[in-house]
């Protein structure tokens, strides 16, 4: 059992909760350098070992609304629990099945309950941190789960590449159990109780407030050119002759962008306004697909890894703080649906570049992505800006 529920007033998130989003994000970038290994050992082409990794997207992305709604009902750590004992039993499923179908059913379930935890740790931080100080405390939980984005990056293809790419499905399921058992102690943040009909009010709350819908399109369009794309990387080093372990430790630099990148945020957040800060952010995402685009090696992978980190740091970090404030009588519904509107991008963009991908034509899936950060990046900043200026106005 959870702590009961109490008022939490936090400067940073927690250490268990900084933890369970360290071992999610390894669990889902780490498939990402093992693609073609896994197309090799179960005797698959890559277009269809990519569907281990566009299944996993699509179900954290589709369940999301179900733990947003479950969270806004039940409470935050107690749905964190419960998912993290399913990612522990499915993870470790992962590890043994012998072809592709059970393979992919197996990641499916696993990123349906990794799923909840990042987007639910987010919530617990908008309930427990206060809006002036939101975005720094988001950093510092976005940078925990840089750092497993890195090791997932680097040891996934090692592990793989040197020992056996199921050894990399068991030791976040290891870590997973570890998480749910850690956080009992985590105190429950008091729920919103003005949402009088329960789950349907907390769903009429979200979709009918119409800047909701705007940060959840901008969402769907960020996943499927960052979370769609990024994946690819590690293939492309892999169609010029490298190998996994090199092609991972490569992408490594996306984790050490991120960690470092939001360090930088932390800083410039409370300076900056937020469409500054997408703008750099957006900027970032589209020099780095723009540098793969024209040719693939690896200084030129590991610069545009770098740049993606920071592009996710500044944009994606702006989004998040707007999607924590946008309806907060239902954080944790609208928490859910941006995470779905991000992943269920992320699986489209993947599925659609995976021909691409088969084919080597790995310049006009980055070149396509390079050009689709720009209208992005525009709509983003603009539309936040309004966002501001309607929202001032009312309060005067």
């Amino acid at each position: 059992m959870a702590a009961p529920a109490l008022p939490v007033s936090l400067a940073r998130p927690p250490l268990a909760l900084s933890v369970s989003g360290f071992v999610s994000s390894f669990d889902r970038f780490a498939v990402s350098p093992m693609l073609v290994l896994i197309a090799a050992d179960l005797g698959v082409p890559l277009s269809a070992s990519v569907a281990a990794a566009s299944g996993y997207y699509l179900a954290y992305g589709l369940t999301q609304p179900l733990w947003g709604l479950l969270s806004d009902r039940f409470g935050r750590v107690r749905v964190m629990r419960w998912a993290l004992f399913g990612a522990a039993l499915a993870g470790a499923a992962s590890a043994l099945m012998p072809v592709l179908w059970s393979l992919v059913v197996a990641r499916v379930v696993t990123g349906a309950c990794f799923g909840a935890v990042i987007p639910t740790g987010l919530t617990y931080v908008g309930d427990t941190v206060a809006p002036s100080v939101r975005q720094r405390a988001l950093t510092d939980l976005m940078a925990a789960a840089a750092l497993g984005t890195a090791l997932a990056t680097g040891l996934g293809g090692i592990v793989a590449g040197l020992v056996d790419w199921r050894v990399a499905f068991t030791v976040p399921a290891a870590c997973a159990l570890a998480c749910a058992l850690s956080l009992r102690s985590l105190p429950e943040p008091p729920r919103h109780e003005n949402a009088g009909d329960g789950m349907l009010g907390h769903l009429r709350a979200v979709l009918g407030q119409r800047w909701a819908l705007l940060v959840f399109a901008l969402a769907f369009t960020e996943g499927a050119i960052m979370l769609g794309a990024m994946p690819f990387l590690a293939p492309a080093l892999q169609h010029t002759g490298l190998a996994a372990a090199v092609a991972g430790l490569s992408i490594t630099a996306y984790g050490l962008g991120l960690w470092g990148f939001a360090k930088l945020v932390k800083r410039l957040s409370g300076r900056w306004p937020a469409p500054l800060l997408m703008v750099v952010g957006g900027a970032q995402l589209c020099a780095g697909f723009a540098i793969v685009a024209v040719h693939v090696s690896v200084p030129a992978v590991a610069v545009t890894a770098l740049l993606l980190g920071g592009g996710w740091s500044f944009l994606h970090s702006s989004l998040q703080t707007w999607a924590t404030s946008v309806v907060p009588e239902a954080r944790g519904t609208t928490i859910a649906f941006f995470a779905c509107a991000l992943f269920v991008g992320s699986a489209v963009a993947s599925w659609a570049g995976g021909p691409l991908a088969q084919d080597g034509r790995y310049g006009l899936l980055f070149g396509l992505a390079a050009a689709a950060a720009v209208p992005l990046t525009a709509v983003a900043a603009l539309t936040r800006r309004r966002y501001t200026t309607a929202h001032a106005d009312k309060a005067r």
